[in-house]
C-alpha cells in the first residue's frame, strides 16, 4: 500500500460521499421550494416526513452496507450503491402525489447508506494513527449539504424561469440522477478492491458480535445529536428562515448552506483533534457546548406584554385631577411612569439583547371615590425580543462547526475500539445517528403545530445535548472509581 493509493482512494471516497450526501438531503430544497409556490399543498408535518423518510433508509439500511462492506469491500458496494440509486432519483420527476413522493424518496435515500460504507472502505487504507484524520477527511463529504442549499434553490429559479414555469422543477431530480449515475462510473473506474484483515470469511453472528457492547449504542446517541441532527437542521433550516425571517428561499438556501458547509469540512479538523488530544476530551468540549449554544437559541422572537408595578392608593378619598404623569387624590399626588418612545428602529437596527418598556395606564377617572390600597394606575411591561437574523444565524453556524468536530470525535472511538469492525459498527452507530436526520423533523413539526414556536426545536437540542453529556459523564467518573489500571489509556480514548 502506497500513500499515493491511499489519498487516491480517500479522494474518490470523499467526493463519492459528497454527491451522494447532497442527493439524499435534496428534499429539504425540492419540498419547501414546491408548498411555497403552492405546487402542492403540504402541511409542516407533511413536510417534515417528506425530509426525513429518504434519511429513514439512508440510516437503517448502513448496517448491512456496512457488513456487506467488510465482507466484499468498498469498491463493488460504493459503484453499484452510487448506479441504483440514480434509479428512483430519476423517476421522483414524474412524482404528483405525496405517496409517490415519498416512496421515491425512500429509494433514492438509499444515497445516505453512502456513509458506512466509505468510512469501512476508506479506514482500511491507513494505519491505526491516522485514521482519525482520514474518517474526518472523508467525513467533510457532509458539505454535500450545503451543496444542495447553496446551488439547489438558484437552479430551481433558473428552471422554472423564477416560478413563472412551475412544472420545469422536474429537472432537478433529473441532475441530481445524473451526476450519481456519472459518479458511480468513474467510482468503478478508478478504484481498487480491499478487504480488512480476516473479514471475509466471518459469519453474520461473528460480525454482529460489537453490536452487544453497551458503548456502541453510546456512541449511537452521541452521533444522534452531532450528525442525525445536522442532517435535520440542513433541511429544516430552510422553511425555518422563510417563515420566522420572511426571507426568500435562495437567500436561506444561502444560510443553510453557511450552516452545512463549514460542520462538513471541519470534521477533517476534528479527527486531526481526536487523534491528538483524545476523542473523550474533545467530545466534553462539543456536547458542553452544543447544550449552551442550544439554550441561547431556545428564546423566540417574541414582543410580550405583561402586568408590572402598580400604584395603588395610599388612603381612601376622590380623585381631583388624572393626567399622563399623575393622579391626585384627595391632595395626595401618585407620580406615573410614561410610555416612552424607543430610539431606535426595532425592524431595521441589530438588537442584541432584549429591550424593556415600562408604564402606567390610569384605572380611575376624576370624581371617582376610592378606598386604601385600591389600585389607582396598572403597570405594564413590555418585553422585545428581536432574535436578529445576523446573530441567529452565527449561533446556528456555529453549533453546526461543533458538531462537525464532533463527528470525527465519535468515529475516532469507533476506530480506536473496534478496528476490524469499523463497517458493521460504523454502520450501527451511523444507522441509528442517522436516523436523527428521520426523526427530529418529524418531531420538529409536531412541536411547532403543538407550542406554535419555531424555537421549540432548539429546545429539543438542549435537552438532547444534556441527556449526552450526562450519559458520558456518568461513564467517565465510573471508571475514575474503577481500578483498572489501564484507566489512563481507557480515558484517553474514551
Amino acid at each position: 500500500m502506497t500513500w499515493n493509493k491511499s489519498h487516491r482512494i480517500l479522494f474518490l471516497n470523499t467526493i463519492a460521499f459528497t454527491i451522494c450526501f447532497a442527493a439524499w438531503t435534496s428534499n429539504g430544497v425540492l419540498v419547501t421550494f414546491l408548498v411555497d409556490n403552492g405546487v402542492f399543498d403540504w402541511t409542516t408535518v407533511q413536510m417534515g416526513w417528506l425530509f426525513g423518510i429518504p434519511i429513514l433508509t439512508g440510516s437503517i439500511f448502513r448496517i448491512p452496507l456496512g457488513i456487506l462492506t467488510d465482507k466484499f469491500g468498498g469498491r463493488m458496494v460504493y459503484g453499484l450503491l452510487l448506479l441504483l440509486s440514480a434509479v428512483p432519483m430519476y423517476f421522483l420527476s414524474y412524482a404528483n402525489s405525496f405517496l409517490s413522493f415519498a416512496l421515491l424518496s425512500a429509494g433514492f435515500g438509499m444515497a445516505g447508506t453512502s456513509f458506512a460504507v466509505g468510512i469501512a472502505y476508506s479506514s482500511i487504507w491507513y494505519k491505526k494513527e491516522h485514521q482519525g484524520t482520514a474518517l474526518g477527511i472523508f467525513g467533510a463529504g457532509n458539505a454535500g449539504a450545503a451543496l444542495t442549499t447553496l446551488v439547489g434553490p438558484r437552479l430551481l429559479n433558473n428552471l422554472t424561469n423564477h416560478a413563472t414555469n412551475l412544472e420545469a422543477w422536474r429537472e432537478l431530480p433529473k441532475i441530481y440522477a445524473a451526476s450519481l449515475f456519472i459518479t458511480g462510473i468513474v467510482f468503478f473506474l478508478f478504484t481498487e478492491t480491499k478487504l480488512p484483515e480476516g473479514q471475509a470469511n466471518k459469519t453474520l453472528s461473528e460480525l454482529l458480535q460489537p453490536l452487544r457492547r453497551m458503548r456502541v449504542w453510546r456512541f449511537s446517541l452521541y452521533y444522534f445529536l452531532v450528525f442525525g441532527c445536522f442532517v435535520a437542521f440542513s433541511q429544516w433550516l430552510l422553511p425555518y428562515f422563510v417563515n420566522v425571517y420572511t426571507v426568500s428561499l435562495v437567500t436561506a438556501g444561502y444560510w443553510s448552506s453557511w450552516f452545512s458547509f463549514p460542520s462538513g469540512v471541519i470534521r477533517a479538523l476534528g479527527g486531526w483533534c481526536s487523534d491528538k488530544y483524545g476523542a473523550q476530551k474533545v467530545m466534553y468540549w462539543v456536547l458542553g457546548s452544543s447544550l449552551i449554544i442550544s439554550l441561547m437559541l431556545t428564546v423566540p422572537r417574541l414582543e410580550s406584554y405583561s402586568p408590572g408595578a402598580g400604584i395603588m392608593a395610599k388612603k381612601a378619598g376622590v380623585v381631583a385631577s388624572v393626567t399622563d404623569s399623575e393622579i391626585v387624590v384627595s391632595n395626595v399626588t401618585y407620580q406615573l411612569a410614561a410610555k416612552e418612545s424607543v430610539n431606535y428602529d426595532e425592524n431595521a437596527d441589530i438588537l442584541i439583547w432584549p429591550t424593556k418598556q415600562s408604564w402606567h395606564k390610569p384605572m380611575v377617572k376624576v370624581g371617582d371615590t376610592v378606598v386604601k390600597k385600591q389600585l389607582l394606575a396598572q403597570g405594564i411591561t413590555r418585553i422585545y425580543f428581536q432574535a436578529n437574523v445576523w446573530i441567529f444565524g452565527i449561533l446556528v453556524i456555529t453549533i453546526g462547526i461543533i458538531w462537525g468536530i464532533g463527528k470525527a470525535a465519535v468515529f475516532k472511538h469507533i476506530a480506536d475500539y473496534f478496528p476490524k469492525e469499523v463497517g458493521v459498527v460504523g454502520g450501527l452507530v451511523g444507522a441509528l445517528g442517522g436516523l436523527g436526520g428521520f426523526f427530529c423533523p418529524i418531531i420538529f413539526g409536531y412541536l411547532l403545530k403543538f407550542t406554535g414556536l419555531w424555537t421549540s426545536c432548539w429546545m429539543f437540542m438542549f435537552i438532547l445535548s444534556a441527556a449526552c453529556l450526562i450519559w458520558m459523564h456518568s461513564v467517565v467518573q465510573s471508571m475514575l472509581r474503577s481500578k483498572d489500571p489501564n484507566l489512563l489509556r481507557e480515558l484517553e480514548k474514551k
